[in-house]
């Protein structure tokens, strides 16, 4: 079964960070209910992956300003179908920053997420009025990855503005509980 590797992965993820338990669960369940559950079409949401870029020397994070959600964030993305979450984030870290070379952080020894977060995509509109995308959840799995030094980032399609930016630029940039949830723990777990 496709799902089995994630729902073992959020179990680890669970067992290392036991007070976010409500949203390992909230994801079990899309998981379980939902056969779908990997792709895009999937209501009332459906799994994406996204990696919070740390710099060689770990002192600064790669953000992206969205095109469409137009705020400050990690790069990431749809599934689309591929049910081995740490590849579609490693996927979308390349296709986002351009960049080709990234090491996954280990969390309590093994390739598994450092956050997770459900979160709610708004309806989009087009100029007329008409509706193009109906509001739904992202049920977001999250992977630490340190880039290798000597690549240039590229602004890919999906974002306005892509930028290395330290602690304290990514607090002026956002407000966003998300956000910084994943500065403070890339921090804490990296000392």
């Amino acid at each position: 079964m496709p799902r089995r590797p994630l729902f073992e992965m959020l179990a680890r993820y669970r067992g290392v960070f036991p007070s976010e338990a409500d949203v390992v669960d909230r994801i079990c369940n899309l998981i379980e209910t939902r056969p779908n559950c990997f792709d895009r079409t999937c209501r009332p949401g459906h799994i994406t992956a996204a990696a919070w870029i740390l710099s060689n020397d770990r002192g600064r994070v790669l953000l992206t300003h969205h095109r469409k959600l137009d705020r400050w964030l990690q790069l990431g993305g749809h599934a689309d179908g591929q049910w081995q979450v740490e590849e579609v984030a490693l996927r979308e870290a390349q296709e986002e920053s351009g960049l080709a070379n990234f090491r996954f952080v280990p969390i309590d020894g093994v390739t598994m997420p450092f956050d997770i977060d459900v979160h709610e995509i708004p309806a989009r509109y087009d100029a007329a009025g008409n509706l193009v995308e109906d509001a739904h959840e992202h049920h977001d799995i999250r992977f630490l990855l340190i880039a290798n030094s000597g690549e240039d980032i590229q602004i890919s399609e999906e974002s306005h503005d892509l930028r290395w930016c330290t602690p304290a630029e990514v607090r002026e940039l956002t407000d966003e509980e998300s956000i910084l949830r994943m500065l403070r723990k890339a921090l804490e777990l990296l000392g």
